[in-house]
């Protein structure tokens, strides 16, 4: 049974669904540069929990005003003078709404812009394409702070650009901008002018994707790279029986063998 999400019910993100099954999602917290509090956090855990089973076949995350996210609420951090203890439960429902959207089965394009810092460049490696525009930056600052990453920095920045850069950037609060940061890996696209703009053309084309499909790209391939590559061959094997053999997909195999279908060409 498909679900439906009430967009008025998110008070720190701006939620809308688009035709074709696309939503943006917004922080929209422009005052605090899009800073993650933990109200935000739960929003994206509950927008991202729902998004599968409402029919959403694609996503655009964006941020609101000149900033994509500049990471964790440090004013509500500081002010709440948290326990260790308390302080790792909020971290593990940043690692609950992120791998919610890295393994939801939903595909997540994020429109960068602006700072995409700390919790924000986590949040952003969370998406399954990333797409800058020029004024973008990353970093990770929390070693100048006296913090340390919380977000799964350890894991997806690094999984992006390496052991070493995660670390180079976590000593020295190394920036990376435009096309040095696309060059790197952090993002796949860099654009002029809207990176909003791109990012929606990009959903709207995954969304004509059959939804199984999708949903195998964006949650088996990040399983499989936790796998031994003897499991994840297994996985794929199977996982292939079942999406390559779904009855959908007969009409565009007819239409690739009957030569109607569009063809894979180069870009000039």
């Amino acid at each position: 049974m498909t679900i439906e999400i009430d967009a008025a019910a998110f008070k720190n993100l701006k939620v809308v669904p688009h035709d074709e099954g696309v939503w943006t999602v917004t922080l929209d917290r422009a005052k605090k540069r899009n800073a993650l509090d933990l109200a935000t956090i739960e929003e994206l855990v509950e927008f991202f929990n729902l998004a599968p089973r409402a029919g959403v076949r694609a996503v655009v995350l964006a941020g609101a005003g000149d900033h994509f996210c500049a990471g964790l609420d440090l004013v509500e951090h500081h002010d709440n003078d948290r326990s260790p203890s308390e302080f790792m439960h909020v971290c593990m429902r940043w690692h609950e709404a992120f791998n919610k959207m890295e393994y939801g089965g939903v595909p997540i394009i994020a429109a960068l812009h602006g700072a995409v810092v700390g919790g924000g460049l986590e949040l952003a490696s969370s998406a399954h394409i990333r797409v800058m525009n020029e004024t973008a930056y990353v970093a990770l600052p929390e070693g100048q702070r006296g913090l340390f990453t919380g977000g799964g920095a350890t894991i997806r920045v690094t999984d992006l650009v390496g052991k070493a850069r995660t670390i180079d950037m976590m000593l020295t609060g190394r920036v990376y901008a435009a096309q040095d940061a696309v060059d790197l890996g952090f993002a796949q696209y860099l654009v002029e002018g809207s990176s909003f703009d791109f990012a929606l053309e990009l959903a709207r084309k995954a969304a004509q994707n059959l939804p199984l499909s999708n949903f195998a790209i964006c949650s088996a391939v990040s399983h499989m790279r936790n796998m031994s590559a003897f499991d994840a061959a297994y996985s794929e094997a199977i996982l292939a029986g079942v999406v390559n053999t779904q009855p959908e997909a007969r009409a565009r195999l007819a239409a690739f063998a009957d030569k109607t279908a569009p063809r894979v060409r180069r870009d000039d």
